[in-house]
């Protein structure tokens, strides 16, 4: 029997989370949050909810934000997006070794991932209902983990492009290998990186199928552009490259 989509992408999830929990980081990294154990019950929801079908555009990020799939399990998992708009609300654990600052509350979270936020805020625009996005669309994280630098009582979030090389190449082939298996499941012909390390991480998979790649501004606060209005910005780049009509 052929494996539905479905299961490929819950296949492809299960062996990234087991596989990245073998890795260990060493500082400034001093807590990493792996959000496909703890949050797989929400996790899987998003994946059976809307990664049922083939698409024609992947959109990449980076890695987990604090308040966003940290809390959620969903990519740029902002809470208000992934209950209100998504339906998707699921029972969400804790990390192993949890710094203070950074708790995990699930969707209690009262914080808001402000790149989640303005993502997820332009497809509500676009799109309207969820269905009507991810009819066409998928949404994923290139890593799963969230690392923390929780050193002198102080926490920062630190992004893995930032790492040495040695520290990453295991990373990266566990991402690599997922990243692979699904778009293997999906058969998108866009993969369009958000922001410019997603960006090269999908030029440099090779990825044996007919495809174009793209690329769209981050909607982190940290980025000047983004803060002078992402959606805009954003959405110029798609039509630009011929995503978007």
């Amino acid at each position: 029997m052929t494996m539905t989509i479905v299961k490929q992408l819950e296949n492809a999830a299960i062996a990234l989370r087991d596989s990245v929990d073998q890795i260990t980081f060493e500082a400034p990294v001093t807590h990493v949050y792996n959000p496909l154990n703890y949050a797989w019950k929400p996790h899987k929801q998003y994946i059976q909810r809307f990664g049922a079908t083939k698409k024609r555009v992947v959109l990449m990020g980076m890695n987990p934000g604090p308040f966003g799939m940290a809390q959620t399990g969903a990519p740029f998992g902002e809470v208000a997006a992934v209950r209100d708009w998504m339906g998707i609300e699921a029972p969400v654990g804790k990390p192993p070794i949890e710094h203070p600052k950074r708790p995990v509350d699930g969707f209690a979270c009262p914080k808001s991932e402000v790149s989640g936020r303005r993502l997820w805020g332009l497809m509500m625009e676009r799109f309207g209902a969820a269905d009507d996005f991810f009819a066409e669309h998928y949404v994923l994280n290139y890593c799963p983990l969230l690392f923390l630098d929780g050193a002198d009582g102080k926490c920062r979030n630190l992004t893995p492009d930032k790492f040495k090389a040695e520290a990453t190449n295991a990373l990266y082939a566990a991402c690599d290998a997922h990243l692979r298996a699904a778009l293997d499941a999906l058969q998108p012909a866009w993969l369009v990186g958000v922001g410019g390390f997603a960006e090269q991480k999908l030029k440099d998979l090779n990825w044996d199928q007919p495809h174009q790649v793209g690329k769209v501004l981050h909607p982190s606060p940290a980025s000047p552009a983004a803060n002078r209005g992402w959606a805009e910005a954003a959405t110029k780049q798609l039509l630009a490259q011929g995503i978007w009509e």
